[in-house]
């Protein structure tokens, strides 16, 4: 399992604070695992609900606004790595 970077472990406590996510320490997710996918042990297990506290925690946080009809959301939410880099290379 990779360890998470300075920017993702900021990025996934703010989203385990967030989403009150107790049964989760930061520190033990791999940054490549899904964020979404109930079919794969490695996921959190997130919902589009989820996913919309996220948007809201990411443009309180970081003023980067993740908007639903962007077509790369998938790919842009599929891992707390992918998810960072997004984040940091659209933070103004």
């Amino acid at each position: 399992m990779e360890q998470l970077n300075t920017e993702e472990l900021r990025l996934l406590s703010i989203i385990v604070e967030e989403l009150d996510l107790e049964d989760i320490d930061a520190a033990d997710v791999d940054p490549e695992s899904p964020l979404f996918d109930p079919n794969d042990d490695e996921s959190l297990g997130l919902d589009s609900i989820d996913a919309l506290e996220i948007s809201l925690a990411i443009a309180k946080n970081y003023d980067v606004h993740l908007v639903a009809e962007n077509e790369d959301n998938k790919e842009i939410f599929y891992s707390i790595r992918s998810l960072t880099r997004y984040v940091l290379d659209n933070c103004p």
